[in-house]
């Protein structure tokens, strides 16, 4: 059986965001339990909000198309998100909805399903984020996500990571091998069902 491609999203821009340190903390996860990782930084691919006009007069940007090709690329994601007004982020939401649109021969939302999905996420406070990811999970259900039932959120965000964004607590490090290990395993077994 071939190795696991997983693609771990950042959903946050800021260089320093607890997410993206939380998704580089996955990364390594995902490789120590034997996947392949890309860590994605949606800071890379440049995309205006969304607008149909735009889709029409000149179809998807290149940010979007180079993001869908990255997609396509792998069997499964780990998404890390910061909440924003218990809500996710603007940005990740722009990246799903481009990549859903229709490009070349290709439907919409034709880059996502049957692929698998974990959901992580971070914030200062005591929730770390949770009640986004409850968004999080019903959006990318709707566009063919499988989403495992895994998820952890990382509360005190602030104090969570030491030198080279790694995770200090080992509950941490645990929550987040929790989500990436149902993650393989579910992609394996889809894999192994259509051999």
């Amino acid at each position: 059986m071939s190795t696991s491609k997983v693609a771990v999203i950042a959903g946050s821009t800021r260089e320093g965001s607890f997410a993206k340190q939380l998704a580089r903390a996955a990364t390594r996860a995902v490789e120590a339990a034997g996947g392949s990782a890309t860590f994605v930084d949606l800071r890379e691919f440049e995309m205006p909000l969304y607008d149909g006009d735009l889709e029409e007069a000149e179809g998807l940007p290149k940010g979007a198309v180079a993001l869908r090709d990255v997609v396509k690329a792998h069997d499964a994601f780990v998404f890390v998100s910061p909440e924003y007004n218990a809500s996710i982020p603007a940005v990740l939401k722009n990246a799903i909805d481009w990549v859903s649109r229709p490009h070349a021969a290709e439907p919409g939302v034709a880059a996502w399903p049957g692929k698998v999905a974990g959901l992580l996420s971070s914030s200062p406070g005591a929730l770390g984020g949770m009640r986004g990811l409850v968004h999080l999970r019903q959006i990318l259900m709707n566009v063919g996500l499988q989403v495992v039932t895994e998820q952890f959120a990382l509360g005190g965000a602030h104090q969570a990571f030491g030198d080279g964004a790694a995770l200090q607590d080992e509950r941490h490090r645990g929550g987040v091998d929790k989500v990436v290990g149902a993650v393989l395993r579910m992609t394996r077994a889809l894999a192994a069902a259509g051999e």
